[in-house]
């Protein structure tokens, strides 16, 4: 039987037929793999040091680009809402903005796209080159789950400290607004302070830190899923590296829409 032509409307029905089975393929092996993962992590053994060296590359090492990011962003928002309030004579609701906007959107966001720009390349090029060396075919060798050895001690890493990071780039990113602010605009840092605490509310906190949980395991199993599906040789592992990165960040936006809605629908 001939096979339709691809320019025809039955080619390129068929194309879009094989487009959508092959996302959704590929939808059902990340989540397998995510399944799979927590499986692991919840089951002996466990490796304590490879968790404690993943706490230290995810969270620890990560702490300077996450905080000059912060407070970049807090003084640059701190501008902007001075800039265009200044039109409607509403410069006043600078500390409320920046604070609403840095704890509820930018302050989680922009530490995950951090988290997944450095993280999770780090982690796919690391285990795409131990499976283009071999160094994965030796662990089952000895005995040893590269879904425990290697996947479960850094997504379990990335779960426990990127909150932690996402809760330190909040407050740095206020305290960026709040030096532009006070220093730059003219306001009270008194007011200034009080005015923040007094507009945050205990969802706006919570929602954060939850979002930074959700953004750190999907940083952590998309560099790990990657790593693992890696092809051999250096170009597999640039496009392991690469797919991983582009996986994450748009999973991330993707999971920060939805997350909003759940927090804050009326």
């Amino acid at each position: 039987m001939s096979q339709p032509s691809p320019l025809s409307p039955i080619g390129a029905l068929a194309r879009l037929g094989q487009m959508v089975l092959g996302a959704l393929g590929a939808v059902g092996r990340v989540a397998i793999f995510g399944l799979s993962t927590f499986s692991h992590m919840l089951r002996p053994p466990f490796y304590p040091r490879e968790v404690l060296n993943a706490l230290l590359q995810v969270g620890w090492l990560s702490l300077p680009v996450v905080g000059l990011t912060a407070i970049f962003t807090g003084g640059a928002l701190a501008l902007q809402i001075y800039a265009g309030g200044a039109r409607f004579n509403a410069e006043a609701v600078v500390p409320q903005i920046v604070a609403i906007g840095m704890v509820r959107e930018l302050g989680p966001v922009l530490v995950g796209l951090m988290i997944a720009a450095r993280v999770t390349s780090s982690i796919a090029a690391e285990i795409a080159t131990m499976k283009v060396t071999e160094q994965i075919d030796a662990l089952v060798t000895l005995s040893t789950h590269p879904m425990k050895y290697l996947v479960a001690p850094r997504v379990l890493a990335a779960l426990i400290t990127v909150p932690v990071l996402v809760g330190v780039g909040d407050i740095i990113g206020i305290m960026g607004g709040y030096i532009v602010a006070t220093q730059n605009l003219g306001f009270n840092p008194a007011a200034y302070l009080k005015n923040t605490v007094d507009f945050l509310e205990l969802r706006d906190i919570v929602s954060s830190l939850v979002k930074g949980a959700a953004f750190g395991t999907i940083a952590a199993t998309m560099g790990c899923y990657y790593g693992m599906q890696s092809g051999r040789g250096a170009q597999g592992v640039g496009r392991a590296t690469k797919g991983s990165v582009e996986a994450a960040a748009v999973l991330i936006l993707a999971a920060n829409f939805v997350l909003t809605g759940v927090f804050f629908s009326l």
